[in-house]
């Protein structure tokens, strides 16, 4: 049998999106498993990370003094920590998301943490 196929026959394009797969019971249940953790993460960037931010083992009551940053600190509890979670949650049940955006959303809550831990520490 000759080979007439061309190297553009089976390559997926800029034209060609290949399907995805469907998910199987086991890839259905990591994702569950997944998404249960960011939830879990988010949750506890949005109610410790501010309390992380301002807490001070030398200072005399436990919390730093004036902060300089604390409207950006309660901006990013309030608004980006929800935002980010329920974006990687929403990614990751999206047909072309999956394990690869679960992934991108904990990095993403993990910086939102050590950013308000950052501006936590400037007093002013």
């Amino acid at each position: 049998m000759e080979n007439t196929r061309t190297a553009s026959d089976g390559a997926a394009g800029p034209d060609r999106c290949p399907v995805p797969r469907p998910r199987s019971a086991v890839g259905w249940a990591g994702l569950v498993v997944l998404a249960v953790g960011v939830l879990v993460l988010g949750v506890f960037v949005g109610l410790m990370g501010p309390l992380f931010a301002i807490a001070c083992g030398s200072c005399p009551d436990g919390v730093r003094g004036p902060q300089r940053f604390g409207d950006a600190l309660i901006t990013i509890a309030r608004y980006a920590v929800p935002f980010a979670t329920l974006g990687t949650i929403v990614g990751m049940f999206h047909p072309r998301g999956g394990a690869r955006v679960g992934g991108i959303g904990l990095g993403v809550l993990v910086m939102l943490l050590l950013l308000m831990v950052a501006l936590g520490q400037a007093t002013g």
